[in-house]
């Protein structure tokens, strides 16, 4: 509901970005899947269904996960990179559908536990199609990764070369891996989640030259075969800028390999953390225009180098599920504070919260949200969306212009939430996961069930 245009009436107490709407009821359609929509009643609809009548059979919250929407995107990417191994980044949300639904449209699948794996393996993922993720990897999770026939492990440690290459010469295979450096860059992102830079626990660095005896180490394994390198600069990225930087120091080491290893690595990957628009303050490229940009980088600087192109790799995952799902509340109650200089703020509790989207209160992050059971004649006020647990940090919405008459019963909607939403949702004062409800032509079906009572209780042993 945002819009980028010159601060309001309320510019003392929102974003200068927010501005109260000229229709509080409309959606901005970037913000949402794309079957997303409202009626004259003013009721969101979603895949074809009344979001009032999907939460009458399944209650709030709830997670919508637009099918029609998910794919789409799946193929706008497999196709924009053309050429390329596209691997959904499962840990954005991933449940036994969803890993379906990325292999029936041609996507290969990250994933970085044992958690992730079991479900991949469930879902009847091709391992060889499965890359396997993660600093901190154990010697059981290794074994099963390699029996199971991962087509790569992303080494992240010295200490997990020789754990790798015990496990794989105790089964009597070569284990595909590819090294994860960090290449120096900082992507223009929140501090948490930009993680190419030096000072953080994932990959070896560049400029110290560990990446280069990784890279060693790992050829003069016989268990092993060294793929390539692995570069991710961020998340929540809306440039190219930094593949820019990371491609020509990654390709550099490339070249280094090669000069004085004797070894021509096969293979490149660029990683993830493309950005989605979670307000009208973002404004993130299609993947056509990401492909055709960060495949000339890429092209560029190989011929600087004198290197042929490497067999290129990606991982969106934000970037597929994150629109394609949106949050569906109910309203308990409604309060007005004061603010400075005599304005207000309307306090909107809901009946989820942190427990389902903790976001907000570990990122900062901000959302939409729209009225989603009624069209409203009401005046918009300004609005904080906040949940129902024992936190003041507990807020979804941080700031939001609603209809003034918005109140217990409603139901509100917040978009964008298909990424790390129920990924990273927890129990939390007790609460209960909410399900994950697929929608498409007109019907719904439940692809992660509600937790219930007996969920929470069965792991309290008393």
């Amino acid at each position: 509901m945002s819009g980028r245009v010159p601060p309001g009436d309320f510019a003392g107490s929102s974003p200068v970005w927010l501005r109260q709407p000229e229709d509080v009821n409309a959606l901005v359609p970037a913000l949402w899947s794309r079957t997303a929509c409202k009626d004259a009643d003013g009721v969101l609809h979603v895949g074809g269904l009344s979001v009032a009548d999907v939460v009458a059979n399944v209650n709030t919250p709830a997670y919508l996960l637009d099918e029609d929407d998910f794919r789409s995107r799946a193929r706008a990417f497999r196709d924009a990179f053309d050429g390329y191994d596209v691997y959904y980044a499962g840990k954005a949300f991933l449940s036994t559908a969803v890993a379906r639904w990325v292999e029936e449209e041609g996507l290969c699948l990250d994933v970085c536990s044992d958690g992730e794996l079991s479900v991949a393996l469930r879902a009847g993922v091709d391992p060889g199609r499965i890359g396997y993720h993660g600093n901190n990897k154990t010697a059981m999770e290794l074994r099963r990764a390699v029996h199971a026939g991962v087509g790569r492990i992303i080494v992240d440690s010295f200490v997990e070369i020789e754990r790798i290459a015990d496990v794989a010469a105790q089964l009597g295979v070569v284990q595909p891996v590819m090294v994860r450096v960090t290449a120096g860059v900082e992507a223009h992102t929140h501090e948490f989640i930009a993680t190419a830079h030096e000072d953080q626990k994932f990959g070896l660095s560049i400029s110290t030259g560990d990446a280069f005896e990784a890279a060693r180490q790992v050829l003069a394994a016989p268990s092993l075969e060294l793929r390539g390198l692995h570069s991710h600069i961020g998340s929540q990225i809306f440039d190219t800028s930094g593949w820019e930087v990371a491609a020509r120091r990654v390709l550099a080491l490339h070249a280094r390999i090669a000069a004085e290893l004797g070894h021509t690595l096969p293979e490149l990957d660029l990683g993830g953390g493309f950005g989605i628009a979670y307000t009208t303050q973002d404004d993130p490229a299609e993947p056509a225009v990401l492909a055709e940009q960060i495949t000339a980088i890429v092209t560029a600087e190989c011929a600087a180098l004198g290197l042929d192109v490497p067999h290129l790799s990606i991982e969106p995952g934000r970037a597929i599920v994150g629109p394609a799902m949106c949050t569906v509340y109910t309203v308990g109650t409604v309060k007005q504070v004061a603010l400075d200089g005599g304005a207000t703020r309307t306090y909107v509790s809901v009946d989820g919260g942190m427990s389902d989207n903790i976001r907000p209160a570990l990122y900062d992050a901000d959302y939409s949200c729209t009225l989603a059971s009624r069209h409203s004649a009401a005046a918009p006020v300004l609005a904080r969306v906040v949940g129902k647990h024992c936190e003041s940090g507990d807020i979804v919405v941080k700031d939001e212009f609603l209809p003034g008459d918005v109140g217990p019963g409603d139901l509100l909607a917040v978009p964008a939430t298909g990424a790390y939403g129920r990924s990273m949702a927890s129990n939390y004062n007790h609460a209960l996961r909410p399900p994950v409800v697929a929608v498409r032509d007109g019907q719904f079906r439940v692809i992660v069930r509600r937790e219930t009572i007996d969920d929470l209780l069965a792991t309290d042993l008393g």
